[in-house]
């Protein structure tokens, strides 16, 4: 499987012994549909409410817990202490890195494996398995240098 799809999440939830529920499925669309912006449990049911008004938060927990427990999404915690739930890329063999603005609260993703080599060397020199890893950056966005009027890097 290479690219996610409602598909290949249904049949993902299937092999778990999961039905893809309504609820579930539109919880899913908007993870989908929503992909870069890392939303919470809170922001995910208020975006729902819109077309599905009959869905209740604690449904929107549930499904987001099943997803994150059968890793088709992540739950990310970033400064804020807020949870938000990410989509895991297939592609990916680990967890995608994270660029965090500290000026505006922008959050970018590196899909790239960053830390191949560091992860060899842990596992030799400490004779543990590391399974995944995650990474954020804190610093400033383009846009927040310019308006700062930082200096900026490789320009």
């Amino acid at each position: 499987m290479t690219e996610l799809s409602l598909l290949s999440i249904r049949k993902q939830l299937q092999e778990a012994g999961f039905k893809l529920t309504p609820q579930r499925e539109a919880t899913v669309s908007v993870l989908l549909e929503k992909e870069k912006e890392h939303l919470s449990a809170e922001e995910i049911f208020l975006l729902l409410r819109k077309k599905h008004p009959d869905i209740g938060l604690a449904t929107v927990y549930r499904t987001l817990e099943i997803l994150t427990d059968l890793n088709i999404t992540y739950k990310v915690v970033f400064e804020d202490g807020l949870s938000r739930y990410d989509l895991r890329r297939t592609s990916n063999e680990h967890f995608h890195h994270h660029l965090l603005c500290i000026e505006c609260g922008n959050i970018e993703e590196i899909h790239e494996d960053l830390l191949g080599d560091v992860e060899k060397d842990v596992e030799s020199r400490y004779h543990f398995i590391v399974k995944d890893h995650r990474l954020t950056f804190h610093g400033i966005c383009r846009d927040c240098q310019k308006k700062l009027r930082l200096p900026q890097k490789n320009e």
